[in-house]
């Protein structure tokens, strides 16, 4: 329900242009000290990845980038592997907002080069972050730390771009899949049996062929909570253009310089018993066994107190 809801507001805030999909990878190096101090590193994550590609939409496309960032701390295996994938409308809204200026055709930016600004932008912070105390690299000394920051500057960092969405329907396809979901969907859980569960996972380096995985149930209770985010952490955060505190004036601004009515269309209001009915085929008013009788609210009942005994008389 709430994906839906989440999904009905996405849709009167696209715009009618390709839309190109990053993902932002942290090494595997940090993953103990992620573990420990989730809100800070997720936080930085945000923070260096908006960064990087708001500094290069005013660089290479005089503009500001709209940008939609959502965190995933897990692989098809349930591991902890934590990156940030954007999805980022092809163009950019003028400095002065004067124009739409459109991205290039299949290309926005470098990979190459987002990396190394990408892993600038996290370690300055980083180390930032460690100076002041906010966290501890575990079992190490302050040389062992410094050694083991330098050693992942000069390593390559993942920014993966691939094929931009061909419109705006993709777009909501993508994010209806993983915007409300913690590390796996139900439908890929087999069978729970002899304290046992199986799973399908892509393996992603056997060309995404899908395989099956049994893990003893603590096992998969454990990696399952490796993805529990911090209590009121936002996974899902908007930049540029799509900010909440600019989105008001400049998402009708871009609108409008695309050919749009510059007012947003207005999301119909239903209620949880329609929706429900439209996702899951399911008429909460209907009799589950006979299909045919039709429930009718005549009153609810008063509250019992729990002190109060039962009469059984």
């Amino acid at each position: 329900m709430a994906k839906a809801k989440w999904l009905q507001k996405q849709t009167s805030e696209l715009l009618p242009v390709e839309y190109f999909h990053l993902v932002f990878t942290l090494p595997h190096e940090f993953n103990r000290l992620i573990l420990a101090h989730k809100k800070i590193f997720f936080s930085l994550l945000f923070k260096a990845v908006s960064e990087t590609l708001l500094e290069f939409g005013a660089t290479h496309l005089r503009g500001t980038l709209g940008i939609i960032a959502v965190l995933h701390t897990w692989d098809q295996k349930l591991q902890d592997h934590f990156h940030l994938h954007c999805l980022i409308p092809a163009g950019a809204l003028s400095l002065d907002r004067s124009r739409w200026i459109a991205a290039r055709k299949n290309f926005l930016f470098h990979v190459k080069a987002l990396s190394v600004v990408f892993r600038g932008k996290f370690l300055d912070s980083l180390e930032q972050a460690l100076e002041q105390g906010k966290l501890k690299w575990p079992a190490q000394t302050v040389s062992a730390q410094s050694v083991g920051l330098k050693r992942l500057r000069k390593k390559n960092w993942v920014v993966y771009a691939k094929k931009p969405f061909s419109s705006p329907e993709k777009v909501l396809d993508y994010l209806g899949r993983y915007t409300h979901r913690v590390a796996l969907s139900n439908d890929r859980i087999l069978k729970v049996e002899g304290g046992e569960v199986t799973f399908t996972y892509r393996d992603r380096k056997d060309k995404d062929r899908k395989k099956t995985l049994t893990l003893p149930g603590e096992e998969f209770i454990r990696r399952f909570l490796l993805h529990v985010l911090p209590d009121g952490f936002m996974r899902i955060r908007h930049f540029g253009f799509l900010a909440n505190r600019t989105k008001k004036h400049a998402l009708p601004q871009c609108r409008k310089l695309l050919g749009l009515n510059p007012a947003l269309p207005q999301i119909p209001k239903r209620s949880a018993h329609d929706l429900l009915r439209e996702l899951t085929g399911i008429d909460l008013s209907r009799c589950p066994r006979c299909q045919k009788g039709t429930m009718i609210v005549v009153g609810d009942l008063p509250r019992i107190s729990c002190s109060a005994p039962w009469d059984s008389s």
